[in-house]
């Protein structure tokens, strides 16, 4: 049965108080997961989620461990907490990202580009180092990044760049933990609406003219996470487990990238 799929796996879904985390930590419960553990900035927020979710799944345990992953320091923590309660990972989905509207690179302050290195590579690398010790029995791993990372598209140079790395990381990871049981895949989504990144994105002069063009090509509707976190899950269940090193666009036909 779907609603067993996920029988006595841990999870960790970071960024999972809104948008696609909070919908891939939904859908892991749904699924049948026995833990999942959610990640965020904001304690209250992280608090309220963690609750709602076990109002509508009794069954599944959730943890919420504040974290900003962009602090070595904290995420660190997290991951010892989780191997101090749990002492395992079955899955982790890795989402969110820099706080930084896209920008034309001659207008981006120099002063951020550590922030969107580390919110959209770094802080993927260290967790997948943290976490594959801890995929003793095999796991799955599974990157939300972008299709920037495919397409160049302007005002998205380091970002683009940074999720170019993300998908070659991926590719070339998945090699290498394979022997291990482990996959690693990633989803590369465009626009997804309903999330802060969308709303960030259309707050921007520039950012807005470019991407309200591109919303324009999704002859199949603009996703939202509904419709990117089955994805997630799916590649996280028995029906992928022979997909790895695979990088996944879910645009809706902004591109056939």
């Amino acid at each position: 049965m779907l609603s067993q799929m996920f029988n006595s796996k841990i999870a960790l879904v970071t960024a999972s108080t809104s948008g696609i985390g909070r919908e891939t930590a939904r859908l892991l419960a749904e699924s049948g997961a026995e833990i999942v553990a959610l990640n965020g900035r904001n304690a209250e927020v992280g608090a309220q989620v963690r609750d709602e979710l076990a109002v509508r799944f009794p069954r599944t345990e959730f943890l919420f461990l504040q974290a900003d992953l962009n602090v070595p320091e904290q995420q660190e923590a997290m991951f010892d907490e989780i191997e101090r309660r749990i002492g395992r990972i079955d899955i982790l989905v890795h989402c969110g990202g820099a706080q930084v509207r896209p920008e034309f690179f001659t207008r981006i302050d120099p002063a951020t580009y550590r922030e969107q290195i580390d919110g959209h590579f770094t802080s993927f690398v260290t967790c997948c180092r943290r976490a594959i010790p801890m995929m003793a029995s095999g796991g799955s791993i599974v990157a939300i990044a972008s299709d920037a990372g495919k397409i160049a598209t302007p005002a998205e140079s380091i970002i683009g760049a940074m999720k170019a790395a993300v998908i070659m990381f991926v590719r070339t990871l998945a090699l290498e933990v394979s022997r291990q049981g482990i996959r690693v895949n990633v989803l590369t989504p465009s626009l997804v609406a309903n999330t802060k990144s969308y709303d960030r994105i259309m707050s921007g002069e520039a950012s807005r003219k470019i991407f309200e063009k591109a919303s324009a090509k999704a002859k199949l509707g603009v996703p939202v996470p509904e419709d990117v976190a089955p994805m997630a899950v799916f590649l996280s269940s028995p029906f992928g487990s022979k997909i790895t090193g695979q990088a996944i666009s879910v645009n809706g036909g902004i591109s056939a990238a």
